[in-house]
């Protein structure tokens, strides 16, 4: 149990209603979990005020109340602690709370847009096999040694974060390696965290539901490497045309690496198949199991981060070599007339981009590319006819589809997505809501050596209708159709 005085340093407090010479058990940011004597920190989120729950924080026994503008009414029982941000103000708290956790490891962070969960699941994998017990925070799932912890979140929140970081330091993790989202640092659930190292994949149309602009989606990822310390390294993807943007004011050592130009961590394609890449890695020859371009990129990331983190060039391209990606990330089944079906995570206009690019180059003749793929619900819509036309223009057949559709209506996320076609486009394409009915109608539709990309869900196990998550796993149903038609 630690002192309120002892969790304050670096709040920047404007007022003090009350004594900050109190025991904290716990600090709550969901007044529904505020037991007697909780610290209760009232977050202005995107959704909901913390503010207007302060009352009944207080009623259930806050001894603390950490807000930015001070209540009306104040209970002389409880201390007031008026800030100007409390998603800041609590990132420290929690920091503190918890020990500092973040500075007994070696915690590198993994940003951008695509490639994130993928890059931060080989450096876990990647260091393991070093013989390192390691932590994992990601989209996928959380990983302490071999125990799995469930993922809701890209990055958790704040108080959530420190204590997953706390029982990494309690069960002896040396490395941890996470995702960093934008909206994580723009929510300062990062803040008060102590980085060895910071990765940039690359950036492209995404989240602008949520930023607005895509300048600030830029300024939002950027702001992680600007918090990076001296001390600390900074490795950017110098193909993408933000890459040294992303580096140019932070204080950490910088590195780049690159498949077309000279830099750190410099690597060229020899062979891209279905079996796998055979690349040059700083003029060293290695066969990869991982498959296509973006996989070339992310494997360059991953060899920086071991090399900065003080590892052997040589152990470390031999140990990477014998790895497989994430799950959902280019994951891929062949049925038993060699149909090849591919599940991929892709849910922006680049990633899908990307993974057809790679199927383009893979083909061997005329087999014919089917693509299923749909849009979110309650995300930014300015990519879904971005999305319908990418799709069209890289595949032969594509089948519009429900993602998660939220609280949206499926069919007018597909209008949506047929609004980016063009006359050629239109002849490609037909739209089945029902995902299940989609994934079934590409099967029957595949002759012997097809490729069919799933996109979208990865490696997601549900379907978020109107509020209710429903078992759906794509891998599994596309396995189901192959068995169902013979194929």
């Amino acid at each position: 149990m630690a002192k309120l005085q002892d969790i304050l340093y670096n709040v920047h407090l404007q007022a003090v209603i009350g004594t900050t010479n109190l025991d904290v058990k716990d600090i709550q940011i969901d007044s529904r979990k505020v037991t007697e004597g909780s610290v209760f920190v009232a977050i202005v989120g995107t959704i909901s005020n913390g503010h207007d729950f302060i009352t009944t924080a207080s009623d259930k026994g806050a001894k603390v109340i950490v807000c930015e503008v001070m209540p009306p009414t104040l209970n002389e029982a409880v201390t007031y602690l008026q800030v100007k941000n409390t998603s800041e103000a609590v990132a420290h708290m929690a920091h503190h709370y918890y020990g500092e956790p973040s500075t007994k490891l070696k915690l590198v962070g993994v940003t951008g847009t695509n490639g994130k969960t993928t890059i931060a699941t080989l450096l876990y994998k990647l260091f393991t096999k070093l013989g390192y017990k390691c932590g994992l925070i990601s989209t996928v799932q959380n990983q302490i040694g071999n125990i799995v912890v469930p993922s809701t979140h890209t990055t958790p929140d704040a108080i959530s974060l420190q204590a997953l970081l706390q029982q990494m330091v309690e069960g002896r993790c040396s490395h941890v390696f996470m995702e960093v989202s934008s909206h994580a640092i723009h929510q300062h659930r990062t803040t008060a965290i102590e980085f060895v190292g910071g990765l940039f994949s690359n950036i492209t149309h995404d989240h602008l539901d949520y930023h607005k602009t895509f300048d600030e989606y830029i300024r939002v990822k950027k702001r992680f490497f600007d918090g990076l310390p001296a001390a600390a390294f900074a490795i950017s993807n110098l193909d993408d045309k933000r890459g040294q943007v992303m580096l140019q004011n932070t204080a950490a050592t910088k590195y780049f690496y690159s498949l077309r130009t000279v830099a750190n961590f410099k690597g060229k394609i020899l062979e891209n198949t279905l079996t796998g890449l055979i690349m040059t890695v700083n003029d060293i020859e290695v066969h990869f199991r991982l498959i296509g371009e973006f996989n070339a990129y992310n494997i360059l990331a991953v060899y920086g981060a071991g090399i900065c983190l003080g590892e052997d060039s040589q152990e470390l391209l031999t140990t990477l070599s014998l790895l497989t990606g994430a799950e959902g990330r280019f994951d891929y089944v062949v049925s038993e007339s060699k149909i090849i079906g591919i599940v991929d995570y892709a849910h922006t206009p680049d990633a899908l981009e990307n993974v057809l690019g790679t199927i383009k180059k893979l083909r061997q003749g005329n087999e014919q590319v089917v693509t299923v793929i749909g849009c979110g619900g309650d995300r930014d819509k300015t990519k879904r006819p971005v999305m319908g036309e990418v799709a069209c223009e890289l595949s032969d057949r594509v089948i519009f589809t429900s993602d998660n559709p939220r609280s949206e209506d499926p069919l007018e996320i597909l209008k949506d997505m047929e609004d980016g076609l063009g006359s050629a486009a239109k002849r490609k394409y037909i739209s089945i809501a029902d995902r299940k009915e989609a994934i079934k109608m590409a099967v029957s539709l595949a002759k012997p050596f097809d490729i069919l990309l799933i996109a979208g869900k990865g490696h997601e196990k549900y379907q978020e209708i109107k509020g209710v998550k429903h078992p759906f796993d794509d891998k599994q149903v596309l396995s189901e159709m192959f068995e169902l038609f013979g194929k």
